[in-house]
């Protein structure tokens, strides 16, 4: 179930399917897509033994894994759309992430880190009970006795 659904999802791209099934296929497929950046002859036989459809596995290997080659992980998406009309499951589109990482998020991500890191924490400053006050409050309490 999991290589056909693949397969669907390296042909056209994206695919819509239950929630399970795309949450089921996405570790599945974004395995396949590092196999494919691999690029080795030993990488495309481990994944033609999945996926039989060689123009298929091609297409993985050539264009896919080319469009997100500078991406590390997170190769796919899964949107939900809401449940099914006859049975009222729940359906997702499961879609390939294939623009490019833009060096702008990455940048900013880092600087945010790096602001956090480097910013020391500060400790509130602790105010001091005035203890004068309670001990003549005692005092008046113990004259009145």
């Amino acid at each position: 179930m999991l290589a056909n659904l693949s397969a669907s999802l390296f042909e056209h791209k994206r695919i819509t399917t239950t929630l399970t099934k795309a949450k089921r296929l996405s570790p599945y497929a974004e395995r396949l897509v590092t196999f494919a950046k691999r690029g080795d002859l030993a990488s495309r036989r481990r994944v033609l033994g999945l996926i039989s459809d060689k123009g298929i596995v091609h297409e993985l290997f050539t264009d896919i894994a080319k469009a997100v080659e500078n991406r590390e992980g997170g190769y796919t998406r899964i949107t939900k759309i809401g449940n099914r009309k006859g049975d009222n499951a729940p359906m997702a589109v499961i879609e390939l992430v294939l623009e490019p990482v833009s060096a702008k998020q990455a940048v900013v991500k880092e600087a945010t880190a790096a602001a956090a890191k480097a910013a020391p924490v500060e400790e509130a400053p602790v105010e001091e009970v005035v203890e004068t006050e309670v001990v003549a409050d005692e005092a008046a309490a113990e004259e009145s006795k």
